[in-house]
């Protein structure tokens, strides 16, 4: 009875011993076969061992999706920014600027971000034609270098903007990559459509036909009675103050537009936010804001290139039914800043809506 029972137990072992064998092998083989899919395949396009086709752009997030194709060469136009100019369409940027064009503005870019971007194409773009640069106020910010706004809570793969091929080969081996690959097959097969353009340009606001005035003007305001009062008396600052206050963002643009080509043409704007969130005028933040705009301006002008103004009080940011928040205008906005700017690069100086810091051409 004992040898039987023991035979029992022998043979329960031999068998639990067994199918952990076979779940490890098993496990070992999908893994393997995961990371090779995952090389070969490779949706950011970086890996030198990764088959050789063009990957439709398959993830939400431009931070892993945009470098591909900042390196690949495809276009010598680009836009650069938050969401604040990603309404801008290459084909009417194309119309006003000639160029081939895309838009790489990419949701809540911090100055840092956008650098490494454009740093990204201007090394790889051929015969760089036109850079067309939105700095919005984060550019400003006393603290933009701070570890905390170097970044936002989107990852950011820096090794995907570092140059180094090689060195991406460890980051592919993860469930996201995986994922995303599946897509990118997916949509080889015909099943499943690109979540992002070649060009970067997507509507991601609402469709107009759906514009409601009153909800527009809710965000806008915030539940606050509309309107803004200037600060009286106004801050005025000193040559000294003004000399002593510090915008680091702008060392990352000098040292990005350090590799423009002198052919290039180089436009920068200040997007058009509405008057809601603009600083109040007369006020200290007002005062710094011009005092950056100024830097910024002479830093454009230094590289040939021209700086146009769109924020401020203007028909454009006063009036709530451009605008589906205080950041966001509509489509027809993009379109008429996209001719502005063209009017501004063609020699005009002011406008309404519009007003030129500095031209350098």
């Amino acid at each position: 009875m004992i040898t039987t029972t023991r035979a029992m137990d022998d043979a329960r072992s031999t068998g639990w011993g067994d199918a952990l064998r076979w779940f490890c092998g098993a496990a070992l083989l999908f893994a393997l076969a995961a990371l090779l899919f995952n090389m070969l395949v490779d949706p950011y396009g970086a890996n030198p061992l990764r088959l050789r086709f063009q990957r439709p752009l398959m993830d939400i997030n431009q931070r892993f999706m945009y470098p591909q194709v900042l390196r690949s060469g495809e276009f010598d136009s680009a836009v650069f920014g938050t969401s604040t100019i990603r309404l801008l369409k290459p084909s009417h940027l194309e119309a006003a600027f000639g160029g081939h064009f895309a838009n790489f503005g990419m949701n809540a870019a911090t100055p840092f971000e956008q650098s490494e971007a454009a740093r990204l194409f201007i090394a790889h773009a051929p015969d760089v034609r036109n850079v067309i640069w939105s700095l919005d106020r984060s550019w400003c910010d006393p603290d933009a270098n701070a570890p905390a706004k170097l970044l936002t809570e989107r990852a950011f793969p820096s090794w995907l903007y570092d140059g180094s091929r090689w060195a991406s080969i460890p980051h592919l081996f993860n469930l996201r990559t995986l994922e995303i690959g599946a897509r990118v097959v997916m949509n080889r097969l015909g099943l499943m459509k690109e979540r992002l353009p070649r060009d970067g340009y997507e509507v991601f606001t609402p469709p107009e036909a759906s514009y409601d005035a009153a909800r527009a003007a809710a965000h806008i305001w915030g539940g606050a009675r509309p309107g803004i009062l200037p600060v009286e008396p106004p801050f005025e600052a000193s040559p000294a103050t003004r000399s002593a206050w510090r915008f680091p963002a702008l060392q990352w643009l000098e040292a990005t537009l350090a590799a423009l080509p002198a052919s290039a043409r180089l436009l920068a704007l200040f997007p058009p936010v509405h008057i809601a969130i603009q600083a109040v005028p007369g006020s200290l933040e007002a005062a710094m804001e011009d005092e950056c705009k100024a830097r910024i301006a002479r830093i454009i002008a230094h590289h040939h290139g021209t700086t146009v103004d769109f924020r401020f009080a203007s028909p454009i940011t006063t009036n709530d039914s451009n605008y589906w928040d205080p950041l966001h205008y509509r489509l027809p906005i993009a379109k008429l800043i996209a001719d502005l700017l063209r009017d501004a690069a063609q020699g005009e100086t002011a406008g309404p809506d519009f007003r030129v810091l500095a031209n350098g051409s």
